[in-house]
């Protein structure tokens, strides 16, 4: 098979802005596999969090371009399992690897990933809509832009928090729910989960730190609404952590390293009765092609990384008011719109 790395600047609609981080343009690689006219996509994004840059993932991808091209792919779990030793410092570029194979393996099976499963897109939950951290009248206005069920808000400023939700919830009657991006203290998340909880609000997303734990469990005891971990729940190690820390996790695939540890992580989350949600990073649509494919497995959905761009290079899964509808293509359903970029 042949590997093809396409970079592409993604445009946000809007700024973008969360507790530690703001933008007007994501970076992105996108990963394909081709095979004879089979091809399969992945994507990782630039995330200086995290410092994860597309010119690394790109010479990560360039020394193992032989060992990539050769590899006899029979088995996306087997080629994750090879490759993650060679990929372990950067779990983006395994996750962008890892969806191409799943999508190249269906698509050469002529089948729907989700179908290859044995999944049913009935139980699917509904996506969230993601209102970035701005100024009241500018969130306002964004989640005016576009009705929606449910909204995720982004908070992270403590003299301000409980004023936005309470803006927004006069203009609409749909859920909420909030990521804090790890902007609170123990005693902040404990009062405002009072409060949210009065405004409709579902569960409060990583409102410490990551690291602190001993904090996690006070603000796990004592709010009044479900924690959900995201920071603090990175590889598959982390689930079996967040037990008696979180209510929930919120998986990432690119932090984890692709599809495939995702499906353990939401095994394990079950075995141990932990709520589960598949996040998203702003990707495109190849990305949450891929993503989407995991949605029968779960309690809560944030998928709307593609909508919050303005430039998406790809086909792929669509959203009609919060429900994930599915590409009529093989696969993850992803298909780049000009494969000549690069």
């Amino acid at each position: 098979m042949q590997l093809f790395l396409h970079r592409v600047d993604l445009r946000l609609k809007h700024t973008f802005t969360i507790a530690h981080d703001s933008r007007d343009v994501q970076p992105t690689l996108i990963v394909e596999l081709r095979d004879g006219h089979y091809r399969g996509f992945g994507e990782a994004t630039a995330t200086r969090y995290y410092g994860i840059t597309i010119d690394g993932m790109v010479a990560v991808f360039e020394a193992l371009r032989t060992r990539i091209e050769t590899y006899n792919l029979t088995s996306p779990e087997v080629f994750w399992t090879d490759m993650q030793p060679l990929l372990a410092e950067n779990p983006f570029a395994l996750c962008a690897l890892d969806q191409a194979a799943w999508d190249l393996w269906a698509k050469k099976q002529e089948q729907p990933l989700y179908k290859l499963w044995n999944l049913d897109p009935a139980t699917s939950p509904l996506t969230n809509y993601t209102i970035g951290l701005d100024t009241t009248e500018r969130m306002v206005e964004k989640m005016q832009e576009l009705p929606w069920p449910l909204y995720k808000i982004k908070l992270g400023r403590p003299e301000t928090d409980l004023a936005i939700v309470r803006a927004l919830r006069a203009c609409t009657e749909a859920v909420f729910r909030v990521d804090a991006n790890c902007g609170w203290t123990v005693t902040e998340a404990i009062e405002k989960s009072k409060a949210l909880a009065k405004l409709g609000v579902e569960f409060i997303e990583q409102p410490l730190p990551a690291d602190d734990w001993e904090g996690a469990k006070i603000v796990y005891k004592e709010s009044v609404l479900p924690i959900i971990a995201d920071e603090s729940c990175i590889v598959e190690a982390d689930v079996d952590r967040c037990a008696g820390y979180f209510h929930g996790v919120n998986i990432k695939l690119t932090k984890c390293g692709g599809l495939t540890p995702a499906r353990r992580m939401i095994a394990r989350a079950r075995e141990l009765n932990l709520r589960v949600m598949v996040g998203c990073m702003t990707e495109s649509s190849v990305g949450i092609s891929a993503i989407a494919q995991l949605l029968p497995l779960l309690d809560y959905a944030d998928l709307d990384g593609s909508l919050l761009i303005a430039n998406d290079p790809a086909t792929g899964v669509t959203f009609d008011f919060g429900r994930v509808i599915y590409a009529n293509e093989n696969g993850t359903g992803a298909s780049l719109i000009n494969t000549d970029q690069a």
